[in-house]
């Protein structure tokens, strides 16, 4: 079991400075998320051999290990020039990877919902490209639903990744995604259970039910807009059930990663890694 820190909110941080502080946090591992001088969203990746030299040396030097990488790229554009580039830029952060050391990474469906089959036949024709990369590198992928993606439903996704039908390929359950994983009830343990063995990978984090019992818990406008809503807060300040999240984990034998994925409190960043870091450690590798 592994327990890592996704460090976004230590983005600000130089890179040395961030490896460090995720070290005296007390984490053992680092999923490494898009930083501007390093692996910007969207674009191509901007570690040259100079910051990779730099990323190994401090992680050397601290003990820290990169348990996944996690790049975000318009794989799935039904634009065919974009998706040709986020192409491009996968095929360097994969090298960027291997030359890392990391075995993993996570991303992403991408696409747009309203354009589901075409962004689905996007998906494929990259993955028809980047599959043989990957297996070259020997980096395995952890794929998760996401709101306002081509698929973001929980059931629909475990189907997708088992549909690229390669063993080193992946789910991922994202936490503060539980309430549009499903038709909004959340139910947590059906879907951990539905992934069975193709979840390898978690991120933690809590949320609120964007629905509601009213169906009116966030009123947005211009009303229908499409917007999703969702939070990454600490367990305890949303309305995720950690009972059920953490008793199924144990029930089925969770034995992958587990990511800290708290964006909210850039102010207060270390003491929610530490507060989070507890409790995770207790409910899953106590």
């Amino acid at each position: 079991m592994k327990i890592a820190l996704d460090p976004y909110m230590l983005r600000k941080l130089p890179m040395t400075e961030m490896v460090r502080t995720v070290a005296e946090i007390g984490y053992e591992y680092i999923e490494l998320s898009p930083r501007e001088e390093f692996m910007p969203f969207f674009l191509h990746p901007r570690a040259d051999d100079e910051k990779v030299a730099e990323l190994k040396k401090v992680l050397t030097e601290t003990g820290v290990r990169l348990s996944s990488v996690l790049p975000l790229y318009r794989w799935s554009s039904t634009d065919e020039t974009e998706r040709q580039a986020a192409v491009r830029y996968w095929k360097r952060m994969i090298e960027v990877t291997a030359e890392l050391g990391c075995p993993l990474m996570n991303s992403e469906f991408n696409g747009r919902p309203e354009r589901a089959a075409e962004s689905e036949a996007a998906f494929w024709r990259s993955m028809e490209e980047l599959l043989p990369v990957f297996e070259r590198e020997g980096i395995a992928l952890n794929l998760e639903a996401h709101p306002d993606d081509f698929c973001e439903l929980n059931d629909p996704a475990v189907d997708l990744v088992r549909a690229i039908n390669k063993p080193w390929v992946n789910y991922l359950y994202c936490a503060p995604h539980t309430f549009h994983l499903s038709d909004g009830a959340g139910n947590i343990a059906e879907m951990l259970h539905y992934a069975g063995p193709k979840l390898r990978h978690l991120h933690i984090a809590d949320s609120f039910n964007h629905k509601g019992s009213s169906g009116l818990r966030y009123i947005m406008n211009p009303p229908g807009t499409p917007a999703r809503i969702h939070q990454h807060l600490d367990i305890g300040q949303g309305e995720v059930d950690w009972d059920e999240f953490f008793s199924t984990l144990r029930e089925i034998n969770f034995d992958g990663i587990a990511t800290v994925c708290v964006f909210a409190w850039e102010e207060r960043a270390v003491e929610s890694a530490k507060f989070m870091l507890d409790r995770v450690t207790k409910e899953l590798a106590a």
